[in-house]
């Protein structure tokens, strides 16, 4: 299989599980494409072009023509230097690797990741919050990002891959989104009635299972075993946290508890006051399952070999 078709399925599938649905995600393209289309000449020469057919700023080939081979990859959740050494290090020692994928974005794709986080005010509008409350909620919060990335020395690790002749490729928000409508559907159709009912579901899967086993597993942050978990939300894609202002809107909207990856104590304190639970079914467990839904999408198409590593275990669904 090609990078290049790699690339094309990955944003495919990112678009087909995106939860904001594949009409407004086709419609912000739209308005990208007129963005574009009413700039002045020497504007559209640093325009991102690749953001008129893909909706996701963290998701990127970082590294290659996207016409190479592709046989065997060096799968991670962080690929930062030390695994683009240890890719070239595989490779010299007889195992080619042919594409490094990292989870979480890298290079051009992470300094302006923040993009991204636009999609949760679609999300939250779902989950009955104003859709004009979102959006000013919204907007501080990915200006907070955006200035905490831009001292970031984001190309490290895709200078060397550069260097070393390493194709490299993150795919950030459309395994997100995989993985944030695996479980809303698994709880939309099992109704967990308690906490502890929603921590007996997570369990019931093979990443969490793993991450239990590396003491990193699901965890109640706020609620107790006991009590009732009423509407669920799975809030795991669009970049990073929202606004920490947001609780009060999702409660009153009849949210009763919200299954993420973290949450920041700031965030924390605020989902308290609004009297909302909390499972943190756990970061990396989550991108992990995330990513093999998204592998196991490739292997659907071609074979591929996966070499895990930078905490990422494959489970194989297919």
């Amino acid at each position: 299989m090609l990078l290049r078709e790699i690339y094309e399925m990955v944003i495919s599938r990112g678009i087909e599980a995106d939860p904001r649905g594949k009409e407004v995600v086709f419609r912000d393209l739209e308005r990208r494409k007129n963005i574009y289309s009413e700039m002045k000449e020497e504007e559209k020469e640093f325009f991102d072009m690749e953001s008129l057919k893909n909706p996701y700023a963290d998701t990127r080939i970082l590294n290659g023509t996207g016409d190479e081979d592709i046989r065997c990859a060096l799968v991670g959740i962080d690929m930062e230097i030390g695994e683009v050494l240890l890719a070239d290090r595989l490779s010299s020692r007889g195992k080619k690797i042919d594409l490094i994928i990292s989870h979480h974005p890298e290079g051009r794709a992470y300094a302006n990741f923040y993009e991204v986080m636009h999609m949760q005010a679609d999300i939250l509008n779902k989950f009955g919050v104003p859709i004009n409350i979102a959006e000013d909620l919204l907007i501080s919060r990915i200006k907070e990002v955006e200035r905490k990335l831009s001292p970031v020395n984001h190309t490290r690790a895709t200078d060397v891959a550069k260097l070393l002749g390493i194709p490299f490729l993150c795919v950030h928000t459309p395994t997100d989104n995989m993985v944030t409508g695996y479980l809303q559907r698994l709880f939309d159709e099992k109704k967990p009635d308690t906490i502890e009912d929603i921590l007996k579901t997570l369990r019931e899967i093979p990443e969490y299972r793993e991450g239990i086993k590396n003491n990193a597993g699901p965890k109640i942050l706020l609620g107790s075993k006991e009590r009732r978990a009423g509407k669920i939300f799975v809030d795991m894609t669009g970049g990073t946290e929202g606004s920490k202002e947001i609780f009060d809107s999702l409660a009153n909207s009849g949210v009763g508890t919200i299954v993420g990856m973290h949450l920041s104590e700031e965030h924390r304190k605020k989902a308290e006051k609004s009297h909302i639970n909390v499972v943190i079914a756990g970061h990396i467990s989550s991108d992990n399952l995330g990513m093999n839904l998204m592998l196991d999408e490739i292997e659907k198409i071609a074979p591929l070999e996966v070499l895990p590593c930078s905490g990422f275990r494959r489970f194989n669904r297919v």
